[in-house]
Formats: structure tokens, sequence, C-alpha cells
């Protein structure tokens, strides 16, 4: 008797192929602008650049090498709080400035 193989196919690689045929044409289509009201001032501190993006979302990069994904709520004089946070949508955090690296935030998107 012979075996045969089947090949099992995985939802997720059906829809990654259709992401990346339809991904070409739709950058195509697109065109990158810049988002209103989101910058950086390299002059500021850290503080003063958290406090800019109050209620836009960031990614915080600490010392440790962790980094946390949320919005921005408030920015005190040594914490800034980030709530919403990213895979745990129910939690908030409270992080020391002294203690981040770097901040991460959304600059441009597509205009279909």
């Amino acid at each position: 008797m012979r075996k045969t193989s089947r090949i099992k196919i995985q939802p997720g690689a059906i829809l990654l192929s259709a992401v990346l045929l339809v991904s070409p044409a739709v950058m195509a289509a697109a065109k990158v602008v810049p988002l209103e009201g989101v910058a950086y001032t390299v002059d500021a501190s850290l503080a003063d650049n958290l406090a800019a993006l109050s209620g836009k979302r960031v990614t915080v990069s600490v010392d440790g090498g962790k980094s946390l994904t949320g919005v921005v709520k408030a920015v005190g004089q040594h914490l800034v709080h980030l709530e919403k946070i990213e895979r745990k949508e129910f939690f908030d955090a409270l992080i020391r400035i002294e203690d981040i690296s770097a901040i991460e935030t959304r600059f441009r998107e597509y205009q279909r």
C-alpha cells in the first residue's frame, strides 16, 4: 500500500499570500502623507516631547531593553502615564522618564 502525503495549508498562509499580492497595487495607488500635529523637538527634553504627543500612540523603549506601546495620557516631572498598552488593552503603565532611552511614534500614513 502506497502512502500518500498531504500538504496542509494554514489559513494564515493564505491570508499572507493575498496581502503580498495586493500590497504592491495598494501602495502604488496610495500616497504617503505626514500626520498632522505629530513632531519631535530635538532641543526639548524627553518629557516635553512626550507631553507634545499627549493622546497619541507611542512606543517607549526603556534602559532594560523592553518596549511598551500605548497612548500618552499624562506627563509629569518624573513619570509618564501610558494607557491602553498594546496586547494589554486593559492595563496602564507608569514609567520613569529618566529610564526612557527612545520614543517612537507614527509620523506618516497612506492616503488613498
